[in-house]
């Protein structure tokens, strides 16, 4: 598996999932969000991720994201499934669904809080990335799950033919070197401080949240890299860096994102779903104060932004609850 083969794209967006202020998917919102990252350069979307809440959405609106995303993008980009379950038998299930409706990709992340063995680790992937013929990206997020993939469970993953890459959020880039040199898998950087240290050192691309406010500037960063011009992805990965912190640092990513979002207009509501909740205020002075340093972003004019500290309050509680099937 090489770059030029790749089946997932480079810029992928970790999609926030909108909300209408009582937490309902607001689909209109959905349809022009993706349209509007496409547009900015976004060659992969990845939906019902962590930051689409996907912990917090049922199956039924799992599903139709992928539908509704395939539909939007119409060729122009990849829709990849994101999310997975800590229930092999679930995360097939889902799987399934979402090859039949239409997904280009499966994220899988390492399953959370049974904290199995590696060996049920490896198994875990295996079986998934067994029930379809969907290329799968293997998760790699041990602070969200309590678990790493090891380095010996990566290279025994990469030996199954669906198994093609992983989206790197443990920051060891010693372990992505190894993996580099002894497979073909392709390398995401999953964390937005640092997609470009990760494509220094051969990353494919990414999957970010930033990316969801501004997808141009890491267009430019990875074609670049690609074009072996170190200076001009230096400058984008500069520009976005007081961004990044904004969306990363004060709250959840989805949180700081939708809020960002919200307040440049580009989305109804910044309501996210509980146990997630706004900013507080001072989080939200936070986030602001790191807004004023952004400078000279392509696509992106913070002169309009207008956040609503009193629309992002709280969390919400939708009418129907839960991921169970």
């Amino acid at each position: 598996m090489t770059a030029s083969s790749n089946p997932f794209g480079q810029v992928l967006v970790a999609l926030v999932t909108p909300f209408t202020a009582d937490g309902e998917v607001d689909w209109s919102a959905v349809e022009k969000h993706i349209d509007d990252v496409i547009t900015a350069g976004a060659d992969g979307i990845v939906v019902t991720g962590t930051t689409g809440e996907t912990s917090t959405l049922t199956d039924p609106e799992k599903i139709r994201l992928v539908e509704v995303g395939k539909d939007v993008a119409a060729g122009r980009a990849k829709i990849i499934t994101g999310g997975g379950s800590n229930e092999t038998a679930h995360a097939m299930q889902l799987a399934k669904q979402s090859e039949k409706a239409g997904a280009d990709g499966n994220m899988i992340v390492t399953p959370y809080y049974n904290k199995p063995t590696q060996a049920g680790v490896l198994t875990h992937f295996r079986m998934i990335a067994d029930a379809t013929d969907l290329p799968v990206i293997l998760y790699d997020i041990p602070g969200r799950t309590g678990i790493p993939i090891t380095y010996e469970t990566i290279l025994r993953a990469a030996k199954h033919p669906n198994v093609l890459a992983v989206k790197d959020a443990k920051g060891d880039f010693s372990e992505v070197s190894r993996v580099l040199n002894q497979t073909d898998l392709l390398y995401f950087s999953g964390d937005d401080s640092n997609v470009l240290p990760h494509l220094a050192i051969g990353a494919t691309g990414l999957i970010g949240v930033t990316a969801n406010i501004a997808p141009t500037p890491y267009r430019q960063m990875i074609d670049a890299v690609n074009a072996g011009d170190l200076a001009t992805a230096t400058a984008a990965h500069k520009k976005l860096e007081p961004l990044v912190r904004a969306i990363m640092t004060h709250v959840p990513g989805t949180v700081a994102a939708k809020y960002i979002l919200h307040g440049l207009g580009r989305i109804g509501s910044p309501r996210v779903r509980l146990p997630l909740v706004g900013p507080e205020e001072w989080e939200a002075a936070q986030i602001e104060d790191e807004i004023d340093l952004v400078r000279d972003i392509p696509g992106l004019d913070f002169s309009n932004f207008r956040p609503d500290r009193n629309a992002a309050a709280g969390g919400a509680l939708p009418k129907v609850a839960g991921t169970t099937r």
